[in-house]
């Protein structure tokens, strides 16, 4: 499956795992679109994965993240024009393991967030699963 053509993603500290697959994960998914949140449950749910949360505004993003049950998080880093960092910073806190997912590259990332995982939309399936391969082994 395809999110919106060809592959871009870009691993920094993360230990790639490109032949393994990593065990089922309940995720957190914070996407705004509506079609492209539905997308990425779809692909996540074809990688054996649980979506935990689906969620389309910043409060229910930090809500969830804040009180959430979940081994990661998938979060679009510009949700109906606001940034989504304070909803990173609280699973930094939390110590839960998450990717950025942009349409607007790395340069975008404030420096406290570069070296953090992140998917660049478009992004196709396997690029979905490398990067949560990566995410999780390196927990």
């Amino acid at each position: 499956m395809e999110l919106f053509g060809p592959p871009r993603i870009r691993f920094q500290g993360i230990k790639s795992m490109t032949n393994a697959t990593s065990a089922p994960a309940k995720i957190l998914v914070v996407e705004d679109e509506y079609l492209i949140r539905m997308l990425l449950e779809e692909m996540l749910a074809d990688l054996g994965h649980t979506v935990v949360a689906s969620v389309g505004t910043i409060a229910e993003a930090k809500e969830a993240a804040t009180t959430g049950d979940f081994d990661c998080a998938m979060l679009d880093v510009n949700v109906d024009g606001q940034q989504i960092f304070p909803v990173a910073d609280i699973l930094m806190q939390r110590g839960l393991p998450f990717v950025f997912v942009t349409g607007y590259g790395e340069g975008s990332l404030p420096e406290t967030y570069r070296g953090r995982p992140s998917l660049q939309k478009p992004f196709h399936s396997e690029n979905l699963e490398q990067t949560l391969n990566g995410l999780l082994a390196a927990v």
